[in-house]
């Protein structure tokens, strides 16, 4: 294939996913012209050993090969590798990626939570434009959710306060187990995390601002976006219906409800879920239920779209000021 002057790659490395996303600037961002995503379960044992395991880590291997291999065929002008929660909690993450590297060809970097959030922002930023004075953006991962309180304006957003939690879908799901599908070990996992977030809460009165309006609460995830594909009733999944959709209290509330009715079977089976991500969608659920409770806005907007869309926006616009 013949180089593609135009075109970014953007490769994500995450506690439970490896994503790839090429793409070619154009008016509106950028426009996709190849995406790849595959599960690999990185973080799978982390929180008991503190070590990625040999058989997560040939699992992440075979999924980067793979994404070599597009990118090689795509030659794009540039290329750039995240890795977030899971290698910056092993005490093997450094030499894993270096690994990568030797192996591929990939030269992943590992990002603090505070350019993971940061990241998250700018690929949301579009979403953002209109009818709001500051936002509250949650992403919630495999290893960890990140929070960013920003104040939206003329130029680019300011940020007011970021928080990562060491909570995500993999790490509440292992720590929970079988009790995750419970009642009372969901109320457990919505306790842990809003204790967490009840300390951000008081330093930065969030809670007071959304109350006085023009406040956005915006998530960007796979539970919110199960989340959306359920209230807006979909039977198979759509990014376009579910990116940039605003959901109201009552459409979120009935979605969770649903979900939490289906049990382990209803949610493997499930056109939207599948087997793949039935046992991390009532953790991360537990999550956002917890945002939710501290942070009671009227309204939340969807963003099926994270840190491989942020970085696309970044090396697109580092060009064009060269």
């Amino acid at each position: 294939m013949a180089h593609e002057a135009e075109a970014f790659a953007a490769l994500d490395l995450g506690t439970n996913n490896c994503r790839l996303l090429v793409g070619a600037a154009s008016r509106g961002g950028f426009r996709i012209i190849e995406s790849f995503s595959r599960t690999v379960r990185l973080g799978e044992g982390l929180a008991a050993t503190g070590r990625l395991s040999d058989g997560a880590m040939d699992r992440a291997l075979d999924a980067l090969r793979a994404c070599a291999e597009r990118v090689a065929r795509r030659r794009p002008r540039a290329v750039r590798a995240i890795a977030t929660e899971a290698c910056r909690q092993a005490e093997n993450g450094p030499a894993f990626i270096a690994r990568v590297r030797e192996e591929t060809g990939l030269a992943f970097r590992i990002i603090s939570p505070r350019e993971e959030a940061e990241l998250a922002v700018e690929s949301c930023a579009p979403l953002l434009r209109e009818g709001a004075r500051r936002v509250l953006l949650f992403d919630i991962g495999g290893g960890s959710t990140e929070l960013a309180w920003v104040r939206l304006g003329a130029d680019r957003p300011a940020f007011l306060g970021t928080l990562s939690l060491p909570w995500g879908v993999v790490s509440l799901a292992e720590h929970f187990g079988d009790a995750a599908g419970t009642a009372e070990g969901f109320a457990a996992m919505v306790e842990t995390v809003a204790s967490r977030l009840r300390t951000f809460e008081e330093v930065h009165r969030i809670g007071q601002e959304i109350r006085q309006g023009g406040v956005r609460l915006l998530g960007t995830s796979g539970t919110v976006t199960t989340l959306a594909a359920l209230a807006l009733g979909l039977t198979r999944y759509s990014r376009r219906a579910v990116d940039g959709a605003v959901l109201r209290a009552g459409q979120v509330d009935r979605a969770l409800a649903e979900i939490r009715s289906l049990g382990r079977a209803g949610l493997a089976q499930h056109p939207c879920i599948g087997p793949d991500r039935a046992e991390f969608v009532l953790p991360g659920c537990a999550a956002f239920a917890a945002i939710r409770g501290v942070w009671p806005a009227e309204e939340l907007v969807i963003a099926d779209r994270g840190l491989r869309e942020g970085m696309l926006m970044r090396m697109i616009r580092e060009t064009r000021h060269r």
